[in-house]
């Protein structure tokens, strides 16, 4: 079965989508990474307050099958952490388009021409 690719998101080689709305970056993983993980069982979250560069390190998933780290598609501040999938990582293969990780304040605009667009993402999932 095709994952689904929303239109209006950009995406990572990482498997990672990111929402843009001004100059706030909303972050979580897509629907193919859910799909490989399997049952997600824990997930691990920056604080808020937390500079991070892109590329970087930001947290962590684990599942039943492994454990995997969550990379920043962008650099920018962390404004906003979401703390329902520490008690319910399970949203993150219910809905992963609505179970983001983290909200990014954007610190580097240009960084922004590095993300995928869904075709091209798609492209990587069909690899």
């Amino acid at each position: 079965m095709a994952s689904q690719i929303p239109e209006n998101l950009k995406y990572t080689k990482e498997h990672e989508w990111t929402l843009l709305e001004g100059d706030v970056a909303t972050i979580g993983i897509t629907d193919f990474a859910q799909s490989q993980l399997g049952d997600i069982v824990f997930v691990e979250l920056p604080e808020v307050g937390t500079e991070l560069d892109a590329g970087a390190t930001f947290g962590v998933v684990e599942s039943i099958k492994s454990v995997s780290d969550l990379y920043a598609p962008i650099s920018g501040e962390v404004i906003e952490v979401n703390d329902d999938l520490s008690d319910s990582p399970e949203k993150c293969n219910e809905a992963p388009y609505e179970s983001w990780f983290i909200k990014i304040k954007i610190s580097n605009p240009d960084e922004l021409s590095s993300l995928l667009e869904p075709k091209a993402y798609e492209d990587i999932c069909e690899e």
